[in-house]
C-alpha cells in the first residue's frame, strides 16, 4: 500500500455494543430450577467571555452571544444540557446545568464558526447521512425506529439540537480534507519510518487511551475550564458512558470515534498525560491533566509493551433460539421449556461448528451463527467463565438470558501477538495525529478572525 487517504470516522455517539450483544445471562440450571435472575471550545476571541451563568428566570430566547451576526440563545445552551442527560441516562439538576453552560455556550460558539466555515466552502451533508447517523444511534442502543425522537421530544429538546450537532461534526471532517489536500495522503515512506521507530521503541510501554480535550484559548477563561473538566469527571463517575461524553464535549477529533486514541506510544502523548498513565490504574478515569492549549481528561483501557501483547482470540458459533415471550424464572412458558430442552440435546449432540451453525439456521438465524473472533481477556467475567475451559469442538451447556437460549462452540483458539500493527493501523494513527494537528489550527484561525459579542 502506497498511501493512506482520509475517510469519513463514525459519529460515535452511542455506547458500543460489544460482546454485550450475546445477551446470555442465565444459566440453565438456574432456568431449570433455581430461579436466577439474569442481568442485565475554545473560548471566544477578540471579546473575552463573563463566564457567568444565565440567572435563573432569564427567557429562554435571551441571546447568550453573537457568532459574525449569528445568535446563541439561552434555549440553545440548556436543550445541549438535557440532550447529555438523556444521551448520558443521568439526571441533568440546575446546579450541573449552571456548571455546565459556559463550556456548552464556547461549544456552541466553536459550531457556529465551524459551520460558517462549513457553508463558505459549500460542504453540504446529505440529509440521509444525518438520518442514517442517528438510525445508527437508536441500533446501538437497542432502540426502534423513531425513538431517539420520541425521547427528546419528551424531555422538550428540539430534534435538531441533536441533528445540528452530528451535521456539524460530519461536514467539519470534509472541510479538513479539503484543508489537508494532498496531505491526507499517508505515504508507503512515512509508514515504514514509522515502523522502524515502533521497533526501535520495542520494550517501552504504549497506552490504549481515550480522551476528553477541553481547550483553553484565553487564559483568563482557565478556570471555567477546570471547573467544566470537573464537572465531567463528576458525571463520568456516576455513570455517564465515555465514548457519549467524549462525542458530545470534547474538542478534539477523536471525539468522532468516542474519544478513542487506540494504542499510543508516549512520544504520541503529552508529557504530562504520559506521567498520569505511567501510574493510574487500568479501568480508571484520570483528574483534569493541564497540557498544552487545555485540559486533557483520559481513561486508560489498558498498558502493554511495544512489540509484544498476546492474547488468546476464539473463533466461535452459536446457536441462538429466541422467546415469543421475556423469561419469567419462576414460571416458564411450554416454549421456553422446550426450547431448553432442544438446546441441551444440541449441547450433547454438536461435535463440530458446522452443525452448530445449521441448528442456528434451522432456529431461523435470530443472532449470526458467527460472532467473529473475540479476545478471551476481553469478555466479561461470565462469558470467559463459560468458554475458558471449552476445548476446540466443544459445546456450551445452554446459556439463558431474558430473551432467548444460546448454545456455543470453540470453533478454533490461537495465541495471537496484539502489538504487531499492520500497515494500516500505523497509517491510521499518522493520518490521525496529522488531522487533529489542522483541526486545532484552523479553529484557532476562525476565533482570531472571529466578531464575538458574549451577553449576559
Amino acid at each position: 500500500m502506497s498511501t493512506r487517504r482520509l475517510t469519513l470516522p463514525t459519529v460515535a455517539v452511542a455506547a458500543f455494543c460489544g460482546l454485550a450483544c450475546f445477551g446470555l445471562a442465565a444459566s440453565a440450571e438456574a432456568f431449570a430450577g433455581a430461579h436466577h435472575h439474569g442481568q442485565p471550545g475554545p473560548a471566544a476571541a477578540g471579546s473575552g467571555t463573563s463566564g457567568k451563568s444565565a440567572p435563573a428566570g432569564v427567557s429562554q430566547d435571551a441571546i447568550i452571544a453573537v457568532v459574525n451576526g449569528q445568535i446563541i440563545t439561552r434555549r440553545d445552551v440548556d436543550d445541549r444540557g438535557r440532550l447529555f442527560a438523556l444521551s448520558t441516562g443521568l439526571p441533568m439538576n440546575e446546579d450541573v446545568l449552571s456548571r455546565l453552560r459556559p463550556q456548552i455556550t464556547r461549544q456552541l460558539i466553536d459550531e457556529k464558526l465551524r459551520m460558517q466555515e462549513i457553508q463558505q466552502r459549500h460542504i453540504n451533508v446529505p440529509i440521509d447521512q444525518i438520518a442514517a447517523s442517528i438510525s445508527d444511534i437508536e441500533k446501538r442502543n437497542n432502540m426502534k425506529p423513531n425513538t431517539l425522537r420520541d425521547r427528546l421530544g419528551d424531555q422538550s429538546v428540539a430534534l435538531t439540537t441533536l441533528i445540528d450537532q452530528i451535521r456539524v461534526q460530519l461536514a467539519w471532517t470534509g472541510v479538513l480534507r479539503q484543508q489537508l489536500g494532498d496531505r491526507s495522503r499517508v505515504t508507503a515512506a512515512e509508514i515504514r519510518q514509522r515502523a522502524d521507530a515502533l521497533k526501535r521503541e520495542a520494550g517501552q510501554p504504549e497506552y490504549q487511551i481515550s480522551e476528553i480535550f477541553v481547550p483553553v484559548d484565553d487564559p483568563k477563561n482557565d478556570g471555567e475550564a477546570l471547573k467544566f473538566a470537573t464537572t465531567v469527571i463528576q458525571q463520568l463517575h456516576a455513570g455517564a458512558p465515555f465514548p457519549i461524553v467524549a462525542a458530545q464535549f470534547s474538542q478534539s477529533q477523536t471525539a468522532l470515534d468516542g474519544g478513542s486514541l487506540g494504542w499510543v506510544q508516549a512520544d504520541n502523548l503529552d508529557p504530562q498525560v504520559v506521567a498520569v498513565a505511567k501510574v493510574m490504574p487500568v479501568g480508571a478515569i484520570s483528574n483534569p491533566i493541564k497540557v498544552a492549549g487545555g485540559y486533557e481528561i483520559i481513561a486508560l483501557a489498558g498498558r502493554r509493551t511495544i512489540g509484544t501483547d498476546m492474547a488468546t482470540m476464539l473463533d466461535l458459533r452459536q446457536a441462538f433460539m429466541a422467546f415469543d415471550s421475556p423469561l419469567n424464572p419462576q414460571a416458564p412458558t411450554p416454549q421456553q421449556q422446550q426450547d431448553l430442552q432442544k438446546a441441551t440435546a444440541l449441547s450433547k449432540s454438536a461435535h463440530d461448528c458446522d452443525a452448530i451453525a445449521a441448528a442456528n439456521k434451522s432456529f431461523g438465524e435470530k443472532r449470526p451463527s458467527d460472532p467473529g473472533t473475540v479476545q478471551l481477556d476481553r469478555l466479561n467475567p461470565q462469558m470467559a467463565h463459560v468458554l475458558e475451559p471449552l476445548a476446540v469442538n466443544e459445546a456450551s451447556h445452554p446459556l439463558v438470558s431474558s430473551d432467548g437460549i444460546d448454545v456455543i462452540m470453540v470453533c478454533s483458539r490461537t495465541q495471537k501477538n496484539l502489538a504487531d500493527r499492520s500497515t494500516e493501523e500505523i497509517a491510521d494513527q499518522l493520518l490521525s495525529d496529522r488531522v487533529e494537528l489542522i483541526s486545532r489550527q484552523l479553529n484557532r484561525d476562525l476565533h482570531r478572525k472571529a466578531t464575538i459579542d458574549m451577553r449576559s
